[in-house]
């Protein structure tokens, strides 16, 4: 049996200590006690299976099965926690799954597999999406360099005849696919960043069971969507310009997407992007990237890794360009045509979104860069009386772009220079989820679906009542984004919401569905004449932070049916299925595979097989 074997294992797992060791770096503060709160992003101590959790509620399922993960596991643990874990293991997996993607496809050292980890977690892209509160995006996000080696070896072994160890190594391969192809799917983006690679890579003979596997993992929105009817809706034109990528300072546009920047949200940025030195940042960013292209593109090898090699730069700079040109005037026309007229369009407004797709690539470019260096430090040094060995080059050009990494974004440590830190939630929020019960829907007041708390920062965050509250909350989906406003698909909440500050009657109130109307305290908001509906109202509970009250008589019922709910949970247990029985079989797999071998090994040779 090979005695290094235990060892190069121990070694391989360095890498996966290495990104855990910096994902805690950059998420830092977050990991304390408290709750994630901070623009898109809301996690609170318990949520619920409500209709909108299911995506069966009126705005379309963009937080589909995110929502009802979190709500059937808060159950049993605190959803804080489960946030921060999925996110910290989010981070970490990205990190170590671009450094195996190196290990395998440029067959590296240790030193450049820490610097694809590096450039994996430590970049613009992972702070701005923090910032804006997308953590759910960074489970796609560190999906892709998983989903790229799996592919790989699909179509490394795809003229291999399966049998043995092969058969079982093939299985797992197929499974652990599968498993990353759900947990990309906890939201929409994410699914279709992982199938856009999968598909890409697995070779056309693997491209009809990819294809089928990919639906199967998007089951519950897709489901929701059809059920719902909400996603079908034409979005607002509005939001292709107000998402646009944006340029950042002394780059431009396609400067900014290329050093992996350029969200639509100025305010979620970095303080070291919205500077000069953003323009040295890219610059320090893309010099390592551009050390290892002709690497990657010609490097000796198979066949099958050449070509998903070539094919991650092509992506990359396809997942730079196109979101470029979609920020030009002609781009713009056209993102409004398609969202007019094809139904579900405006899950790709946020162009910007799609630069994920580049890093894959941008980390296998800096490794080999890495080695590239580490090369010519040694060709250098080759006529002199230096004793110093390949390996210690390679890991001194290592420690080097480690430097630049880190140096080309300063700011991202720490909670992104502490804006990433939890809140803690007023008493009077667990009263009110206490206190509200069945029948009837929840009107929220001040208007509007961002809040600033007087415990949350200075930053507006998204309304926490429709994850806080065991009754559906309705929301108009209207966003505020520079300086307009997109409107959403919630027409039912919009009608409620124009009623309540316009003083409308309780009786319309009710026959809207809405059997409880809270206030939200110390939060800037349209209230309107609401005083007039709210004295018509039998007060539940009041203190500085939350007022609830019940709206009396008869409460019209606007629920989904119990077929929808039962069809939208079975898509969410499809969902389960796949991501837990994916991972676990490929697994099983694993040490199924390991045991043949390690059996073959065991078995003494043959008269035949010792001849020379």
């Amino acid at each position: 049996m090979n005695e290094q074997a235990p060892q190069r294992d121990r070694r391989r797992l360095i890498p996966a200590g290495y990104s855990l060791l910096l994902s805690a770096i950059v998420l830092g503060p977050l990991l304390g006690p408290g709750y994630l709160l901070l623009r898109d992003a809301v996690s609170t101590p318990r949520s619920y299976l409500t209709d909108s959790a299911l995506g069966l509620g009126d705005a379309a399922p963009r937080a589909v099965p995110q929502d009802a993960l979190i709500a059937t596991l808060s159950t049993v643990i605190d959803g804080g926690l489960i946030v921060k874990a999925i996110l910290l293991t989010a981070l970490c997996l990205s990190g170590w799954g671009a450094a195996t993607l190196t290990r395998d496809l440029l067959h590296a050292s240790l030193g450049p597999q820490l610097v694809a980890a590096t450039v994996t977690i430590w970049n613009p892209y992972v702070a701005e999406r923090l910032l804006q509160g997308h953590w759910s995006l960074l489970t796609g996000y560190a999906a892709l360099p998983w989903i790229a080696l799996f592919a790989w070896r699909l179509r490394a072994n795809a003229s291999e005849s399966p049998d043995g160890e092969r058969r079982a190594r093939a299985w797992g391969t197929w499974a652990a696919l599968v498993g990353c192809l759900a947990a990309a799917g906890l939201t929409p983006t994410g699914s279709l960043l992982a199938g856009t690679v999968a598909i890409l890579l697995v070779g056309k003979r693997n491209w009809l069971a990819t294809g089928a596997l990919w639906i199967l993992s998007a089951a519950p929105w897709l489901t929701a969507t059809t059920l719902s009817g909400a996603g079908a809706e034409p979005s607002d034109p509005a939001g292709v310009a107000a998402f646009a990528a944006r340029a950042e300072p002394w780059l431009g546009t396609l400067g900014s997407l290329a050093g992996l920047g350029g969200i639509w949200n100025g305010t979620a940025v970095p303080g070291s992007r919205t500077t000069f030195f953003a323009l040295v940042g890219t610059v320090l960013l893309l010099a390592l990237v551009a050390s290892g292209v002709r690497t990657v593109l010609v490097e000796t090898g198979t066949d099958s890794g050449r070509t998903v090699r070539r094919r991650l730069v092509g992506l990359g700079i396809a997942a730079i360009v196109v979101p470029a040109l979609g920020a030009t005037g002609w781009g713009l026309a056209v993102g409004e045509f398609l969202v007019r007229g094809v139904p579900g369009a405006g899950l790709l407004r946020d162009t910007q979104k799609f630069v994920a797709l580049a890093v894959p690539g941008y980390a296998l470019c800096a490794a080999a860069g890495c080695v590239a260096v580490g090369g010519w430090i040694s060709a250098r040094m080759a006529d002199g009386s230096s004793g110093t060995p390949g390996r210690v080059r390679t890991g001194g050009a290592a420690v080097l772009f480690l430097a630049i990494v880190f140096l080309a974004l300063p700011d991202l440590a720490w909670g992104v220079g502490g804006a990433l830190r939890p809140v803690h939630y007023p008493a009077g929020w667990e009263r009110v989820a206490a206190a509200v019960e069945a029948p009837g829907d929840v009107a929220v007041l001040p208007g509007g679906m961002f809040r600033k708390f007087r415990y949350s920062g200075s930053a507006p965050v998204l309304d926490p009542a429709p994850r806080m509250l065991p009754r559906d909350v309705l929301q108009t989906g209207e966003l505020p984004v520079r300086g307009g406003n997109v409107s959403g698909e919630g027409e039912r909440a919009r009608k409620v919401e124009n009623l309540l500050l316009h003083g409308g009657s309780v009786q319309d109130l009710g026959g809207l569905g809405v059997g409880w109307v809270l206030v939200e305290g110390g939060t800037p908001g349209p209230l309107g004449e609401s005083k007039t509906v709210l004295a018509q109202l039998t007060p539940v509970y009041a203190d500085r932070d939350v007022q609830l009250f019940r709206v009396p008589g008869q409460i019209a019922v606007h629920d989904a049916t119990a077929g929808s709910r039962r069809v939208a949970g079975a898509a969410h247990l499809l969902w389960a299925a796949l991501l837990l029985g994916g991972f676990l079989t490929a697994a099983s797999c694993s040490v199924r595979a390991g045991s043949v071998l390690r059996k073959a090994e065991r078995e003494p040779r043959s008269d035949h097989d010792n001849a020379d």
